[in-house]
């Protein structure tokens, strides 16, 4: 199965189905807005501003489950997102990306591209997931890889 099977629900509460977004490279992020990590905001943004004519697309997936550092509601989040960092890419209501109430989008996310030594747990905010234009997972990034680190790998699936 691919990522094209789910569906989200965006900051604005409209179901999106992300085969939407088949035939495109797509960098999938759980995201929050009060860590040490929050600054890469900007540098996803520069990437999605580069790369997104290309069929590049950005998930963003606000979660509160690291530290309680997602503490907002969806209004708040966007809000956070557009006057801080001038987010444009498509920005999801806050999900759980771990444990038994885990979004199924992040169950088959880990499943398919686990972590260091085989760990399928995201382990904090901005773990990113590198998806191909089939909707195959191909890489994980950890928390602490930079946006402009990864866009040698997605320039070469576009």
């Amino acid at each position: 199965m691919s990522v094209y099977g789910y569906h989200a629900r965006t900051l604005q509460g409209k179901d999106i189905p992300l085969s939407e977004y088949q035939g495109q490279v797509l960098l999938i992020v759980n995201t929050a807005s009060k860590c040490g990590f929050t600054p890469q905001y900007l540098g996803l943004q520069e990437l999605y501003e580069k790369l997104h004519e290309r069929q590049f697309e950005i998930l963003g997936f606000p979660s509160n489950q690291f530290a309680h550092q997602e503490p907002g509601d969806n209004e708040e989040i966007a809000e956070f997102c557009q006057m801080n960092f001038g987010v444009t890419f498509p920005m999801f209501e806050k999900t759980d990306v771990k444990g038994v109430n885990a979004h199924p989008l992040f169950k088959h996310l880990t499943e398919k591209a686990p972590g260091v030594l085989g760990s399928k747990a995201i382990k904090w905010n901005f773990t990113k997931f590198l998806v191909d234009k089939e909707g195959h997972v191909v890489k994980r990034y950890a928390p602490q890889t930079t946006p402009d680190k990864i866009e040698e790998d997605i320039i070469k699936l576009l």
